[in-house]
């Protein structure tokens, strides 16, 4: 089993010619293979019903407590659910720094902001609801991870070989991906020969875009209730 390791990936983008210092410079996603303003639309679909629809929006790099992150955001809605999460990025090892999370579920209003700690491999957790706050500390001894931190990750440092592991450590559970031979999808009408990531434990499945921006065409098990999919309906790169 292979895993996945941060410094690897910083390893990676210094031989791609790519500083310290410039990682932080206003064109560092130029670098990557998608660019700021990049939108995938998806409809959410559950026994192949639509009950839904969400977005995955990266804005390149913002301001986060005097330094720069990536900020990627994922927001669903459907009836009586509604979702957003503000993930930023860490630039140099695409972890997760901060997640900011607003809910509404039948009514239920929940904000949840999750403060990441690589170093020490902890998340603090402080959730708002009915006017009360809580808080809670999770730690471990590896970095912590986020479901689409890794995907745009695995869009950036993945090389999309069947066989390929990686190993996630999200903050209650560790999770394999393992790539496998392409998959025919179903996208636009046309049937196309997708890169395809399976998890183990079996929660999630992903399928890219065989093209340069590896785009993730169809994401199952990322939404938090039931067995969902996410199928691209709409690219805008």
């Amino acid at each position: 089993m292979t895993e996945y390791r941060p410094h690897a990936f910083l390893l990676t983008i210094l031989l791609a010619g790519i500083c310290a210092e410039s990682i932080w410079a206003a064109d560092a996603p130029k670098a990557l293979p998608f660019r700021p303003g990049e939108t995938i639309q998806y409809d959410i679909k559950k026994l192949k019903m639509r009950v839904g629809q969400a977005s995955l929006t990266f804005h390149g790099l913002v301001p986060l407590g005097g330094q720069s992150a990536l900020l990627i955001t994922f927001t669903s809605k459907g009836m009586k659910f509604f979702d957003e999460e503000k993930i930023y990025v860490d630039p140099r090892t695409f972890l997760p720094q901060r997640v900011e999370r607003d809910l509404n579920i039948f009514g239920k209003k929940e904000r949840i902001v999750e403060y990441y700690n690589a170093h020490e491999g902890s998340v603090r957790i402080v959730k708002t609801a009915k006017g009360e706050t809580t808080e809670q500390t999770i730690k471990r001894s590896v970095p912590l991870d986020n479901i689409y931190c890794f995907i745009f990750r695995y869009r950036v440092s993945g090389k999309f070989i069947p066989g390929e592991t990686f190993q996630i450590h999200l903050p209650t559970k560790d999770v394999q991906f393992q790539a496998e031979d392409p998959r025919e999808l179903q996208v636009g009408g046309k049937k196309i020969a997708a890169h395809y990531l399976q998890s183990d434990p079996a929660q999630y499945r992903v399928w890219f875009d065989p093209g340069t921006r590896k785009v993730p065409l169809r994401i199952d098990g990322a939404i938090g209730f039931g067995k969902t999919a996410m199928i691209m309906v709409d690219y805008q790169k």
